[in-house]
């Protein structure tokens, strides 16, 4: 209690008439005993004060330490949130490679597997292909034989002439003669087409090819066109518009691939009506080269041309395609240091431009041979 309130007090009770108290010597003690209530009301205020500042300080500092531990339990969560979507996108992308693994070595048993083929095709091949021309000289032989004795059937007796001209009318001779030469013409002519399917076969496959080596694309593009010329010549007429390449240092059986997967998606794209499909070369620049399939199709949808490169993403029909094939082709022309470019309009059709670097490194092409 303080002196001014102490004297306060001390003047409003004398100024009271208290008929209770006869002096100044029993005021006294009532005057101690409320001091000493002021004294322990503000001793005790005070010791709330400093016990409320205390738990003010202690609150405001474990405020401060929740804030701290909060934000470092945000910032764990961003972290952990982070590496989770770092951990999907991993697992996305290994899943895009695990399948475009499978897919690239399935694409690589089709080729030993036709390779193969071609091999045990080849073999026989060869023996009809050389058999026919030794029965061509044959019958030339015989036919010239024949003539011989015709040309002296005057000569021959009675009888003799009798039998000859019924075995003539009998066996059609004069049909055999005319037909007999271009049969074997036409064979022999069916054997080449197979034996160079065979090659294409081998061509396209490129069985056992590990390292970069310099290559004609235009021979690929052609190996790679008479593979698939049983899925594109129902649909579509096929234009060449070659320009003059330099050979490419690639991996051919790879790039082969890549134009199969875009001349049938070309033909795909062209079902219900025939139209048109055209490949065209071309340089770009020095270190450049421009490999073009178009079509006069149906043509990709705008919200869709940001997506076809992705795994699985398909318009097809259901059991039409893996979704798989652009995907890869995408992969290998990226391996190969390239790019892929795609301009389609709907009902307009569309232009797939496959963008290759002449070589892999600094050695210059050979340029002495050209692909034509």
């Amino acid at each position: 209690m303080t002196i001014e309130h102490h004297n306060l007090l001390e003047r409003q009770l004398r100024g009271c008439r208290l008929e209770a108290l006869a002096g100044d010597a029993q005021l006294a003690p009532l005057l101690a005993a409320v001091s000493q209530a002021y004294a322990d009301a503000d001793s005790e205020r005070m010791s709330i004060g400093s016990s409320l500042e205390l738990m003010s300080r202690e609150l405001n500092e474990r405020n401060a330490q929740l804030r701290v531990e909060l934000q470092e339990r945000q910032r764990s969560r961003d972290a952990l949130q982070l590496k989770t979507e770092e951990q999907q996108a991993l697992i996305a992308r290994l899943e895009e490679a695990h399948n475009q693994l499978l897919q690239s070595e399935k694409m690589a048993s089709i080729g030993q597997l036709a390779a193969g083929v071609a091999h045990e095709i080849n073999n026989p091949i060869g023996f009809v292909a050389s058999n026919l021309s030794s029965l061509r000289r044959y019958v030339d032989n015989l036919l010239r034989i024949v003539n011989l004795v015709l040309e002296h059937k005057a000569e021959l007796g009675p009888a003799a002439q009798l039998c000859l001209e019924r075995a003539l009318a009998e066996s059609d001779f004069e049909y055999l003669r005319e037909d007999m030469v271009p049969l074997l013409d036409e064979s022999a002519d069916g054997v080449r087409r197979v034996k160079r399917i065979v090659q294409d076969l081998k061509d396209f496959s490129h069985v056992g090819e590990h390292a970069w080596q310099w290559s004609d694309l235009h021979k690929g593009l052609d190996s790679t066109l008479n593979i698939v010329h049983n899925e594109i010549k129902y649909v579509a007429d096929v234009s060449r518009e070659y320009g003059a390449l330099p050979m490419v240092e690639c991996l051919a059986s790879q790039l082969n691939q890549v134009f199969m997967n875009l001349l049938v998606n070309a033909a795909h794209a062209l079902e219900g009506k025939r139209g048109q499909i055209v490949l065209a070369t071309r340089m770009l620049g020095e270190g450049e080269v421009c490999v073009e399939v178009r079509d006069t199709g149906e043509g990709i949808a705008p919200e869709n041309l940001t997506r076809i490169f992705d795994p699985f993403f398909t318009t097809k029909a259901v059991g039409k395609g893996t979704g798989l094939g652009l995907s890869l082709s995408y992969s290998i022309v990226r391996k190969h240091r390239g790019r892929i470019e795609v301009e389609s309009r709907l009902g307009g059709g569309t232009t797939f431009r496959v963008v290759l670097p002449i070589t892999q490194s600094n050695v210059p092409a050979p340029l002495v041979e050209l692909a034509q």
